[in-house]
């Protein structure tokens, strides 16, 4: 990869005066896939994942045309994770499409991070405004495509090792460590402000109360959840891209960090909540009609709504565990802005199905109000 020093602290340049971040330095020079390459264009996604336009100039007599590429810095877990389910787990089921392909990867030499490059599937996701009904069905069938391939499995051993479980395992041990973690709080050690400390409390009062459902809740999940799959785990509407196809939109999921085990309500709960109440049902439908063949049936809305609250709190539960321990080991500007922002979180998990209007009783004489009469 061709470099050169430019102005600018923690910035390197290229011919031209395309400015790069210093921390793609290492994968540029890495990653064969990125070797022999200039880079045309670069355009920061999120933290730690780029955009990059790039060309090949090794051979000036051979015209390479530029590519677009994402390049994406994880953790050692969550990189073999990604691997395992884009170079083993889909492709073994038939779906390697599924995702995107990996081009290439590097670990970083202290082996705290590991870098992967990725085809660039385009920017049309279901977080467009409008994404349409052809792009959402095709979303839909994709997940359920995933579910059904996986479901008993026999790679669901190595799934559950390598990525977790998302079950009712999932819900008990993040309400319990977060409850840990909370406690940790109470620490002479620790100073809190009266504020702090009121929300400290009001979180472990809540999350007490989850801990007595838990067993019914586990109850709930092996009566209703039905079959145990591999889950992608973060179904958020900008983690599926939709590629143009002579058939029509086909999905692509990306962004495989929390694949796990569990049942497929799990999916299915991140999948709706993230769109608006109303068009929840005929979502909900169009995947019915697709696990339908396999003779698979959801249970009524009443228990989803069950269900998908189990996986909504145990959700959230997980992500009071790292601010509380940030506060503990002494980072509490952090820890204690995400502590609240969490919280407001459990605070507002609702419904995901819409529960049905109460029924309203007759008035004497019989006649229902608003109801015709003569």
């Amino acid at each position: 990869m061709r470099v050169w020093s430019g102005p600018g602290r923690g910035r390197r340049r290229r011919a031209g005066g395309r400015a790069v971040p210093a921390e793609l330095e290492y994968p540029l020079a890495a990653i064969a896939g990125l070797q022999g390459h200039d880079v045309l264009g670069h355009e920061p996604l999120k933290a730690h994942v780029h955009r990059l336009v790039v060309q090949g100039h090794r051979d000036p007599r051979e015209a390479r045309p530029a590519r677009s590429l994402i390049v994406k810095r994880l953790g050692p877990e969550r990189a073999l994770r990604n691997r395992l389910v884009l170079e083993r787990w889909l492709p073994a089921v038939g779906l390697g499409a599924v995702g995107p392909r990996l081009l290439g990867a590097a670990a970083e030499p202290d082996g705290r991070r590991v870098w992967h490059v990725y085809e660039d599937l385009g920017r049309d996701s279901l977080a467009a405004e409008d994404p349409g009904p052809a792009r959402v069905a095709a979303a839909v069938e994709a997940v359920a495509g995933l579910h059904l391939r996986f479901a008993g499995h026999a790679l669901l051993g190595e799934c559950r090792l390598w990525g977790g479980d998302l079950g009712a395992h999932f819900f008990t041990s993040s309400v319990r460590d977060a409850v840990y973690a909370l406690d940790s709080l109470r620490h002479p050690g620790v100073a809190l402000g009266r504020e702090h400390r009121a929300l400290r409390d009001r979180l472990l009062d809540q999350l007490h109360g989850l801990l007595a459902e838990a067993a019914e809740r586990g109850g709930e999940l092996r009566e209703w959840g039905g079959a145990e799959t591999l889950l992608h785990g973060d179904l958020w509407r900008d983690n599926v891209l939709l590629v143009p196809t002579p058939a029509g939109p086909q999905a692509r999921l990306i962004d495989w960090d929390h694949a796990a085990v569990g049942p497929v309500a799990y999916d299915i709960s991140t999948l709706l909540a993230r769109f608006p109440a109303g068009e929840r049902p005929g979502i909900l439908g169009r995947y019915q009609r697709c696990v339908a063949a396999a003779g698979w049936r959801l249970p009524p809305p009443g228990q989803l709504n069950r269900l998908f609250d189990t996986a909504e709190r145990a959700r959230v539960a997980n992500r009071l565990i790292w601010p509380a321990i940030a506060v503990r080991q002494g980072d509490p500007d952090w820890g204690l802005e995400e502590l609240a922002e969490v919280a407001g979180w459990l605070d507002r998990v609702e419904p995901v199905l819409p529960l049905p209007a109460p029924a309203v009783p007759p008035r004497p004489g019989g006649r229902v109000p608003g109801g015709g009469g003569r």
